[in-house]
């Protein structure tokens, strides 16, 4: 046996502890990854637990709201979906469950009429509200999709209870309220968020999927959500010479007719490529932490919004890019000119969804009056979302097409009706025979 020298003794001695001390460190790291997991899962499911309502205290008070009707359909898409999901076990484990259920009802003796009548009674569906309310509850919990019970404010001061999911876009919950509030279907029609916080609002558009948004409301939040009618939403497109035309005079503009209008429609919207209104002009920016408004020169872009540094040219090589409107939607604001001192009160914020409360990476544009306000905060929209919102219009359009028509009928039956009686005339008509039979005149009439 060949013995180690001392050097090499303490050469092993010191590598076993460098082996020993990396297992320790890599025992910390996996139980740290380990909580952090654990973690990440709690928050997962309260964040799970936050989202099923909105507008809510608590998911108890939602689901009290909801229709009947609506409950049910909670109740039965929730039992598919459970049993979707045991379908979907692996075949193995499938087949061992049928075989293993196969042998304990073999074993089984038969089962009598007290117990099938016990079993009738555990397997019975709810009949009371408050029944359905507890197993959706327990059924909410244990599935994993992203339902909402929202309440909807409308403009009289009622509201709708709705209950909607990540599938279903604002279009398909503007048809929804449709239906509920019996109301015609104008492409005005809106489903708009409010942040008191902030004292903001945006109207959702017709693509977005509504659970998105919503989602990122805190728990405690003071946000609304209301149904109204809204004459700006499509305005580019009714008045597309507004945006396309805001160079010229507004005399010019307003004398424009339907045909030239469709012209513009065709030529913007209607090819290959989106053309983005050309915008330029002065805003006030508010400075970052501080009520001071400073103006700058803003140029519009179908990627963003730029500005002209001080000193430099309109050039596209001079300018600085201010902000792109991929992490960023546009909201208008409320009184301002008060709360931060703006020049004006026709102001406009530019923000992430998720920032719900004031921020450093909020941005606040002044415009001068209402019209420049139009103008900016309507061609971002069509930079930042393009020909799908072109196409929101036409179903839009598509969708108040069968009430015109319908009204038109209406009328048309009621004219019809309230019309008097027109006399006929037999020497109008020389070549038809006059009627075979032509009744006696009235009692007490003397012919001439």
């Amino acid at each position: 046996m060949m013995l180690l020298s001392v050097k090499e003794t303490e050469k092993m001695d010191d590598i076993d502890a460098m082996f020993t001390d990396l297992l320790g460190e890599m025992n910390t790291l996996s139980q740290s990854l380990m909580a952090s997991a654990d973690r990440t899962e709690v928050d997962s499911a309260l964040q799970t637990e936050r989202t099923f309502s909105i507008g809510f205290t608590d998911l108890n008070e939602s689901l009290k709201e909801l229709e009947d009707h609506d409950l049910d359909a909670l109740m039965a898409d929730l039992a598919s979906r459970s049993t979707t999901s045991e379908c979907s076990l692996p075949t193995y484990q499938q087949a061992g469950n049928c075989a293993d259920n196969e042998m304990a009802a073999s074993a089984l003796p038969p089962p009598s009429n007290s117990a099938e009548s016990s079993g009738g009674l555990q397997t019975s569906e709810p009949q009371t509200k408050s029944d359905k309310i507890k197993l959706a509850l327990e059924k909410l919990k244990e599935a994993k999709v992203r339902k909402l019970i929202v309440k909807v404010l409308m403009s009289d001061g009622s509201s709708k209870i709705l209950m909607v999911d990540e599938r279903q876009t604002v279009r398909e919950v503007l048809d929804m309220l449709f239906e509920k509030t019996h109301c015609d279907c104008s492409i005005d029609w809106s489903l708009c968020e409010t942040n008191p916080e902030l004292q903001i609002e945006r109207g959702f558009e017709d693509h977005e999927h509504i659970v998105e948004p919503l989602s990122s409301w805190t728990r405690l939040s003071e946000n609304k959500m209301y149904f109204v009618s809204r004459p700006q939403k499509y305005v580019m497109f009714t008045n597309p010479q507004v945006f396309y035309m805001w160079k010229k005079k507004k005399e010019c503009s307003s004398k424009i007719n339907e045909q030239a209008k469709q012209l513009l429609l065709q030529e913007h919207f209607g090819g290959s490529t989106l053309i983005v209104p050309d915008l330029e002009g002065t805003l006030y920016l508010k400075e970052d932490a501080k009520k001071v408004w400073k103006p700058r020169y803003f140029v519009l872009r179908a990627s963003g919004i730029y500005y002209v540094p001080k000193g430099k040219t309109k050039s596209s090589s001079d300018l600085v890019c201010f902000v792109h409107f991929e992490k960023f939607n546009i909201y208008n604001t409320k009184h301002f000119k008060l709360k931060y001192r703006a020049p004006t009160d026709f102001c406009f914020m530019l923000k992430h969804p998720c920032i719900q409360k004031e921020s450093d990476y909020i941005k606040f544009l002044c415009c001068d009056d209402e019209h420049t306000l139009l103008l900016w905060v309507n061609s971002i929209r069509i930079a930042k979302y393009g020909t799908t919102l072109y196409k929101n219009y036409q179903a839009a359009m598509k969708r108040a097409h069968p009430s015109a028509s319908h009204k038109d009928r209406y009328n048309s039956q009621v004219n019809t009706q309230q019309a008097p009686p027109q006399t006929t005339n037999v020497e109008d008509y020389p070549h038809e025979a006059p009627p075979d039979f032509i009744p006696p005149p009235p009692p007490g009439h003397t012919q001439v």
